[in-house]
């Protein structure tokens, strides 16, 4: 499956800020804003690790992850009331999820932590300065895209590439031996 581009990550974060404000105004009205602010994000969350799975390797254990993020999302919800902490849950598990589908080392997968930690801070911020839903999901949304261009390092080969390049090569000896015994 193709990988994701930068412009489809800034996709996915104007429909996430779009969707995610509206939402958290219409609920605004029937429930408090925390709640209001809780549900939103495990919306938020459960689209995006519906995008990530979607967007991964077939190999990768979908089903497993997305219980993952299920099993996370439901126990921080219960045990905390504190949208910090069911923030901080959040963005662990989808940082979990997405560092098992995209990146094969630890190197990689540090990096993409980081990368959600600036985003996380980044919507702190845009919390603080303009206490705007579509600016603070926006912005988190919108760091996240960047995750695109952490690479493997180049001399990084994984062991499914070793093993098909010994097959190539072998298959390569075998026509040349066999190009040059029909030659006889």
């Amino acid at each position: 499956m193709k990988k994701p581009g930068f412009g489809e990550g800034v996709l996915v974060a104007l429909v996430a800020a779009i969707l995610g404000a509206v939402v958290f105004d219409g609920l605004t009205l029937l429930v408090p804003a925390s709640v209001a602010a809780n549900w939103v994000l495990m919306g938020l969350g459960f689209g995006y690790v519906l995008y990530l799975l979607g967007r991964a390797d077939p190999s990768v254990g979908r089903l497993p992850l997305f219980l993952l993020w299920l099993a996370v999302t439901l126990v921080s919800w219960s045990l905390t009331s504190d949208f910090g902490i069911f923030c901080l849950a959040q963005l662990a598990v989808l940082w979990l999820v997405r560092a098992l589908c995209f990146h094969a080392g630890p190197v990689a997968a540090a990096m993409d932590l980081g990368l959600f930690l600036l985003g996380g801070l980044a919507g702190f911020w845009a919390a603080q300065r303009t206490g705007s839903p579509f600016l603070v999901i926006w912005t988190c949304f919108l760091v996240q895209a960047f995750f695109v261009y952490i690479r493997r390092p180049t001399g990084a080969v994984s062991g499914a590439s070793v093993e098909s390049d010994a097959f190539g090569q072998a298959e390569r000896a075998a026509e040349r031996a066999l190009s040059r015994l029909s030659r006889f």
